[in-house]
């Protein structure tokens, strides 16, 4: 078990790692584009066990899967027997004898941390309550095919320092970026709910503008975190200062990008003006989700493989 690879937070993978994710997603996006059939997982199974509603996280892992030419199951714990009680360590041990690999989307980080643990097959986070790696990924990859390498640039987080706040953090240490975060007053992002070691490519803002000033990158997410529903009128009061709009905007570089994981809500925690406005890259970062996605199931199944080797389905 030891050998399997996982990815249960961004800084699981090496940078090394990461800048060979984005060149195979970067591949592998360019034979989805062209119509060539690329299958490198025929006859391989995903198993997708959700806890929490999806519609981007479960329509990128399966139609991606597809797209490799593998399976991908749908298991919701309602219907299934964690619901009735299964330990997870048993679900983990039959699950895995199953399937190739599994993705998660649950609400603590324990949950999927202890499933890995008793995994035959590499588990996949697709969303806890602390992380968000796939999405980070999906981001990154999108603001390297807009502007280049994303090391030494500074991402500006606005809003609730909630999973994608602290993957962005985790992404800065193992890429070597800054991000500025701007919370309001008890929300503050804690870096060692991040796991992170250091402080070096991260810092607080009071003040929103100051946090996007000269940013190449703006994004932001809901006010209200699935889970935290009950708190959403007390989050609606203290967020109305902390909305991405068009002042933000220009106070960040002229050739910032403007991301947000989505579902959104317009006139919350963005402007409709920005999202829909011609720095706004959402629609890519969305789509993106299924091209890193596939390069990720393919190198957790397959490990290394050589962008230049022949394609045995489409015959280039």
């Amino acid at each position: 078990m030891n050998s399997v690879k996982h990815f249960l937070q961004f800084s699981d993978f090496t940078r090394a790692e990461y800048d060979h994710l984005f060149e195979r997603a970067r591949w592998i996006k360019a034979e989805f584009k062209a119509y060539r059939k690329y299958w490198p997982l025929c006859d391989r199974t995903l198993v997708m066990i959700f806890e929490k509603a999806s519609t981007r996280t479960r329509l990128s892992f399966e139609a991606g899967m597809q797209q490799l030419g593998g399976s991908a199951i749908y298991l919701n714990s309602r219907d299934s027997q964690l619901q009735r009680g299964e330990s997870i360590e048993d679900a983990a041990q039959v699950i895995s004898r199953m399937s190739d690999v599994v993705m998660i989307r649950t609400f603590e980080q324990a949950m999927i941390e202890r499933f890995a643990a008793h995994s035959r097959v590499p588990v996949i986070n697709g969303l806890t309550n602390e992380y968000h790696p796939c999405q980070i990924l999906a981001d990154i990859f999108t603001f390297i095919e807009h502007r280049g390498p994303i090391q030494g640039k500074t991402v500006a987080w606005i809003g609730d320092s909630n999973n994608v706040c602290n993957t962005w953090l985790q992404a800065a240490e193992v890429l070597d970026f800054r991000v500025h975060v701007s919370t309001p007053p008890g929300y503050e992002v804690t870096p060692e709910r991040a796991g992170l070691h250091g402080t070096r490519h991260f810092a607080q803002f009071a003040d929103p503008l100051d946090a996007a000033r000269q940013a190449d990158l703006v994004t932001t997410d809901v006010w209200t975190s699935m889970g935290f529903e009950a708190e959403n009128d007390a989050r609606r009061r203290a967020f109305a200062d902390w909305q991405v709009d068009v002042e933000m905007m220009r106070a960040a570089s002229p050739q910032a990008l403007f991301m947000h994981c989505l579902p959104v809500h317009r006139g919350e925690e963005v402007a409709a003006a920005v999202i829909d406005g011609p720095q706004s890259v959402v629609w890519d970062e969305a789509e993106n989700r299924m091209h890193t996605q596939k390069a990720l199931l393919e190198y957790v199944l397959l490990g290394h493989v050589d962008g230049a080797q022949q394609n045995p389905q489409s015959g280039t």
